[in-house]
């Protein structure tokens, strides 16, 4: 994460700097979608929801928590080219954390989850979007997405611990609304979802086979950023 911030503060200075290497790319009436052109970093920030994409629970009850949720926060670089006069492709590339978390106030009777931690999520993939005006862009984006869980298993004695990592893979859908506040800056809100199918558990530097998984996660985010 320290490295993340470093790249985004590094390249937000530089976007700064050197405005005069910058191309004023302001969209008009008739090509709007020349305002959403050329590169991008920003800051993103949400809400952030983890639930089993099953309802039966891992054992013979079904009263255990099946969610985790909490604040998502990071950071995003893109591309984005216009196509004719409303058209916007782009490539899309983000690393964010989260504070999504769950603490098992009763221990289990039987061996079981005690603590469930969000990890850091790496996404990368394309949008699609078209401009309503010279400021505001409609469009939905999709791709691959990595995300990481810290979990910890204890038995119902409370003297076995046990910490691993899961890494899945799946994919992400979404769409949102970008707008322009100046040629240089944007703002956007964003809802995605991302299911996870296949994993691997990472436990005292050993990395298991991948196996299947259903994860869901759903989030709303806002972002804002520079363009140069």
């Amino acid at each position: 994460m320290k490295i993340m911030i470093a790249s985004l503060a590094a390249a937000s200075a530089l976007a700064v700097a050197a405005p005069a290497f910058a191309q004023d790319t302001a969209g008009t009436p008739e090509m709007p979608n020349r305002t959403f052109s050329g590169p991008r970093v920003g800051a993103v920030l949400g809400y952030d929801v983890s639930r089993s994409g099953s309802s039966v629970d891992n054992d013979n009850t079904r009263n255990q928590k099946q969610s985790i949720n909490g604040m998502l926060y990071g950071g995003e670089i893109g591309y984005d080219v216009p196509v004719g006069s409303n058209l916007v492709v782009g490539i899309d590339g983000e690393v964010t954390g989260s504070t999504a978390s769950y603490r098992r106030t009763v221990e289990p009777n039987t061996f079981n989850l005690g603590r469930v931690d969000a990890g850091r999520d790496l996404y990368v993939g394309a949008r699609v979007g078209y401009a309503v005006s010279p400021k505001a862009l409609v469009y939905v984006k999709g791709g691959y997405t990595n995300a990481s869980y810290k979990l910890q298993g204890r038995n119902g004695t409370g003297d076995s611990t046990e910490d691993y990592r899961i890494t899945t893979d799946g994919y992400r859908v979404g769409g949102g609304v970008e707008y322009a506040f100046s040629p240089k800056t944007y703002g956007r809100i964003e809802y995605r979802y991302s299911n996870y199918s296949r994993a691997n558990f990472n436990f005292d530097g050993n990395t298991s086979d991948r196996f299947d998984v259903d994860t869901d996660r759903h989030q709303v985010v806002a972002s804002y950023g520079l363009r140069f």
